[in-house]
């Protein structure tokens, strides 16, 4: 019997379609590694697959979106309230480094967004997601989409190399504020940027920083919780605050020649406590 996604996960909550029986019939499709399970679960959102439920552990499943209840309940309790068949997912970018798969993903999901996910698995099933939302911009400053560009992953023996070259570059100028490492970092032509209201290059950067400086734009990260990377990309999460309001920013950067080449972010502001639908955190 074949059931929809948001059908089973209703069925599964009130016991009455256990899942180990569906956990098996996955197991009876081509055996498929974690990125690809994390493709085909963000993907059923819009299919209503029920198959791609089967990757998640329903005993262990730590929800870090806070305006999500935790564990399956939560999920299928969100998918409920999404309107028929309005929801689109579109993944552009997928990512592993250890037990983590990052993907990067084009959403109408209770409107357009443009998002960050990231899943944590456990003998190949997922254990934890956090993930970065925000509105997609369509007129942007650069001409450029926020999920367009470069999509191939290569160099994957400078993943750790690469790593740290990011982390060194957030940390020195975006938490501690010092604009005059951009040139040592990004590259002197060519810069692609993805961030909606910036220009492209580092010219564009220095003038977006000039304009934050003169509207009185608060824009601050205060730490780094999350480094993630394969090959020449490198996600960072962080915290801080954007025009005043705490926020979470995730920051995907693209490395090239030992510097960076490309850069897409979301910036999602976090709720108050008291709005918590999990009290797990944002990070």
């Amino acid at each position: 019997m074949k059931f929809t996604l948001k059908a089973l996960l209703t069925l599964m909550i009130g016991g009455i379609v256990s899942f180990q029986s569906i956990y098996s019939q996955t197991k009876k499709s081509r055996k498929m590694n974690n990125k690809e399970k994390v493709v085909a679960l963000l993907k059923s959102i819009e299919t209503g697959d029920a198959a791609p439920v089967g990757y998640i552990n329903p005993n262990k499943y730590i929800q870090h979106n806070l305006a999500v209840a935790d564990g399956l309940a939560g999920f299928g309790s969100l998918l409920q309230q999404l309107p028929p068949n309005s929801a689109k997912v579109n993944t552009v970018r997928v990512f592993e480094e250890g037990e983590f798969v990052f993907a990067h993903t084009e959403y109408n999901f209770f409107g357009p967004k443009i998002g960050f996910d990231i899943f944590r698995f456990e003998d190949g099933k997922i254990v934890e997601h956090w993930d970065n939302l925000q509105e997609t911009v369509t007129q942007t400053a650069n001409g450029h989409t926020m999920i367009d560009g470069a999509t191939e992953v290569k160099d994957l023996d400078k993943t750790e190399v690469n790593k740290k070259l990011v982390t060194s570059f957030v940390e020195k100028f975006l938490v501690n504020g010092d604009a005059s490492v951009v040139p040592e970092y990004i590259v002197a032509k060519g810069y692609v940027q993805h961030n909606p209201h910036i220009a492209d290059g580092i010219e564009g950067l220095q003038a977006a920083l000039k304009y934050f400086a003169e509207k009185g734009i608060g824009f601050k990260y205060d730490r780094i919780h999350k480094v993630l990377g394969q090959g020449n990309y490198v996600l960072v999460v962080s915290e801080g605050n954007m025009a005043n309001v705490h926020s979470s920013f995730y920051d995907l950067f693209r490395v090239e020649h030992g510097k960076i080449a490309e850069h897409w972010d979301t910036i999602e502001a976090i709720p108050v406590k008291a709005d918590w639908k999990n009290t797990n955190g944002k990070f």
